[in-house]
């Protein structure tokens, strides 16, 4: 690519040491130029490679995309053996520090807490100060810049609130994303009802449809009222809670005023056996089936995970334009897949990704998305990176209908992810992208740029001390579980809910066995004991 006619001549700008001095949270001055070894740019013959090229940025556009810029920068700032890409636009954004991880092995999820016994449900309260619940979400937002994602569509667990989520918290959400330079798509859960344990442990849906339809009305006065705020940044969205908690009346409506208010919706459906049998219970069919005949399919629907869809399920998503949010990670944990990314995009199924649990890590989600296609699939050829990695940009960028999001091209939004390919866990290099998802892990992250300004450099995140932070979010995690016996079926103690992987040593018995073998003498039995003077060979 070339510059437009007229332009004065380059000028070299600042050299790379100038990049860590820059403000967090700021734009640098003027038009400026991010150069590095490779550049994933979005050209007008498709998406390419640029090997030692540079993306130049002015305000909150790109500018520029190719090799040297001939034009004037005030200054270039040159990433190294680094990818410079699109910032990720993650569909089902973790915005909560997540319970999911508790079931790592502790299952079945409606003997620990994941299913509200009737007695709790009865009573059920907000587990959650607000102040908590803001700082939640700060944080979380912090984690998803840490991992590159610059578009974030959040989701939050309802299993520890009253019912369901709340303005005010979204209220501070929004300057939160403002705060910390996070592009938001906000819109406060809500639901009709939800499913139950009864006293002898069978599970029973339960509406309130009054609840359903007040929690609608505000969601989506907050939604239009934020949508546009904090420069852009903030945008507004549709999000009842999973399928089987709402009702006909919730979802019509739902579908109503998001086509009023030209918003998304984002569903979750077609996730898992509790909604497989609640829906066909209630309505004689599967979900998608459901909304389907209700005419409420459409491009503007967005449904995580699809991992239980039916091949009739699939063929209405493509029939309808529906977007799965495909969340690998999370699935994968609970021992289900979607069936599967490569098959999906073969029917015309539009597929995003998303990341739904901790860690909030879209690299990991591509590197485990693709090893999972390849064994639903039964071949290693089966998906690419490439795939995977349009999938985390582009995709989700269309289904949003933001042709300025998830690419690198003149005009598009300078949302933008630095990746170190210089880091000694992903030797030896390959070609960058799929060096990348090999390397599975967003902590080579380098930078994470959004609407032009540095949200996130070398792991400081603008706006928030990350280390005091850590420490404030693992104790109101350990308060959140203290709490679990009270919302868990027959209230057991929180030490059978979530046992230790190995029982806890006794501490005294420990340290008086440790004290004991360390008095013995070495015995001398063939090969002697080590001693600190004596070499050892090296394999």
């Amino acid at each position: 690519m070339t510059a437009a006619p007229g332009q004065a001549p380059s000028t070299n700008g600042a050299a790379a040491g100038g990049w860590s001095t820059l403000p967090l949270g700021a734009r640098p001055a003027g038009r400026w130029a991010l150069a590095a070894r490779w550049i994933v740019a979005d050209l007008p013959e498709g998406r390419r490679l640029i090997e030692n090229g540079e993306v130049v940025i002015e305000n909150d556009r790109v500018l520029w995309v190719g090799q040297r810029f001939a034009g004037e920068v005030s200054c270039r700032y040159d990433m190294g053996e680094a990818l410079v890409g699109p910032g990720f636009v993650d569909l089902d954004a973790l915005s909560d520090l997540d319970t999911t991880i508790l079931g790592m092995d502790n299952q079945p999820a409606w003997r620990k807490g994941r299913v509200w016994p009737a007695d709790y449900a009865a009573r059920a309260r907000e587990m959650y100060s607000p102040d908590e619940l803001a700082f939640q979400k700060r944080y979380a937002f912090a984690q998803l810049l840490l991992n590159g994602i610059t578009s974030a569509l959040p989701i939050a667990s309802l299993f520890y609130r009253e019912w369901g989520e709340t303005v005010a918290e979204f209220e501070a959400a929004a300057e939160a994303a403002g705060d910390l330079g996070l592009r938001v798509w906000l819109g406060p859960a809500y639901r009709s009802g939800g499913v139950i344990l009864d006293g002898a442990g069978r599970m029973q849906p339960v509406f309130d449809e009054a609840r359903g339809l007040a929690g609608l009305a505000e969601a989506a006065a907050f939604s239009e009222r934020v949508h546009g705020s904090h420069g852009g940044l903030v945008s507004g969205m549709l999000a009842p809670d999973r399928v089987e908690t709402c009702t006909e009346a919730l979802l019509r409506e739902t579908f109503a005023r998001a086509e009023a208010l030209d918003m998304p919706v984002r569903l979750h459906m077609a996730q898992g056996a509790m909604e497989l049998e609640t829906v066909r219970r209630l309505h004689g069919m599967t979900a998608p089936a459901w909304l389907d005949g209700m005419g409420l399919l459409s491009p503007r629907l967005i449904a995580p995970h699809a991992t239980v869809a039916t091949e009739d399920d699939l063929a209405r998503y493509a029939a309808n334009g529906v977007t799965v949010a495909h969340c690998p990670l999370v699935s994968g944990r609970h021992g289900s897949l979607l069936r599967s990314f490569s098959a999906l995009k073969a029917r015309g199924v539009r597929v995003g990704m998303g990341t739904d649990t901790a860690p909030p890590d879209m690299v990991l989600n591509m590197a485990v998305g693709l090893i999972a296609n390849r064994v639903a699939e039964g071949r290693g050829d089966a998906g690419s990176a490439a795939e995977f990695y349009d999938a985390a940009t582009l995709a989700g960028a269309d289904a949003l209908r933001r042709p300025d999001l998830g690419r690198l091209a003149p005009g598009s939004k300078a949302d933008i992810a630095v990746f170190d390919m210089a880091d000694a866990l992903i030797a030896p290099r390959i070609d960058p992208v799929q060096t990348l998802i090999l390397g599975a892990t967003g902590r080579v992250t380098r930078a994470t740029i959004v609407d032009g300004r540095i949200a996130m450099r070398g792991g400081e995140v603008a706006g928030l001390d990350l280390s005091r932070a850590r420490m404030q979010a693992q104790e109101q995690f350990d308060r959140l579980v203290a709490q679990y016996p009270d919302r868990t079926w027959q209230h057991p103690p929180v030490t059978e809910i979530f046992p230790p992987s190995y029982p806890l040593a006794d501490p005294g018995n420990a340290t008086a066995e440790m004290s004991r073998k360390a008095a013995r003498p070495a015995r001398m039995t063939g090969t002697p004991a080590l001693r600190p003077e004596m070499p050892t060979e090296q394999p």
